[in-house]
């Protein structure tokens, strides 16, 4: 696939994973993916920009000092693109969102801000500059795909319909209600509401899905490497078939491989 050089606004363009233990985390991501790795220093320290194929599909980073400090576990940030970050933060916080972190510079790369939604789940905001975001997608090891489990499904329907002009279509998925959120004709992400079953104080949160060549060899590869299976390998009519896991370290990701056209 040829290198991604930019994305339209309300697109999922970025990803990178605050853990415990980056070198850690590093080797997991690198055996599963084939991710390679430099770090990039900026005035917060280094960032763990991961490679595939020479291109920058990701990034594997330390836990801030104060999320450390609040016990926030290792988990990936999502980021969409914005045109102009001040406004698009500015429009969050008047539909119900909350702003975690005001909009900041993160050197030439880029503008950002992180949001929590009307559901409490959070993501980011990125105003690219030298960086648009992900330079694969769609290909086995790059991002395609990102899924917002919630609490108050009808709430966030309605804020990011509003933040990013997105619409929404929702379908029954065997049982369970599925949105996708759509530009135009484009999808953008999908939504679900919280499984059944879930412990009281699981809260709302966004899930980043890879591509897999293959979901079950991927899946195998990741438990023999320490990961914890929560969803198993699932077929998904003409969607293809995903697994969803946690890795060593405890943050949740998915993989997808998708179905054939």
């Amino acid at each position: 696939m040829p290198e991604v050089k930019s994305y339209q606004p309300g697109m999922f363009c970025w990803t990178d994973l605050g853990t415990t233990d980056v070198a850690a985390a590093k080797r997991f991501y690198g055996d599963l993916f084939g991710w390679t790795y430099e770090d990039i220093q900026t005035p917060m320290g280094p960032y763990g920009m991961a490679y595939l194929g020479g291109k920058d599909v990701a990034a594997v980073n330390a836990l801030s000092a104060d999320q450390a400090k609040q016990g926030v576990p290792p988990h990936w940030n999502l980021y969409f693109s914005v045109k102009n970050l001040d406004e698009s933060a500015k429009r969050a916080t008047s539909l119900g969102g909350k702003l975690l972190l005001p909009p900041m510079d993160a050197t030439e790369a880029g503008r950002m801000a992180v949001v929590a939604d009307p559901s409490g789940a959070s993501f980011c905001l990125w105003q690219a500059k030298s960086h648009p975001g992900a330079k694969l997608v769609n290909e086995p090891g790059a991002i395609n795909w990102a899924e917002l489990e919630c609490r108050n499904v009808e709430g966030c329907k309605a804020f990011y319909s509003e933040l990013f002009g997105w619409r929404h279509d929702t379908q029954d998925m065997g049982g369970m209600p599925y949105t996708v959120f759509k530009a135009g004709e484009e999808q953008r992400a999908g939504m679900m509401p919280m499984a059944k079953g879930s412990p009281a104080d699981r809260p709302s949160h966004w899930t980043v899905y890879f591509t897999a060549a293959s979901c079950d060899a991927t899946a195998k590869k990741a438990q023999g490497a320490g990961a914890k299976i929560v969803v198993p390998a699932t077929d998904v009519p003409q969607v293809g078939r995903f697994a969803m896991c946690q890795d060593p370290q405890g943050a949740l990701f998915a993989f997808l491989q998708p179905a054939r056209r």
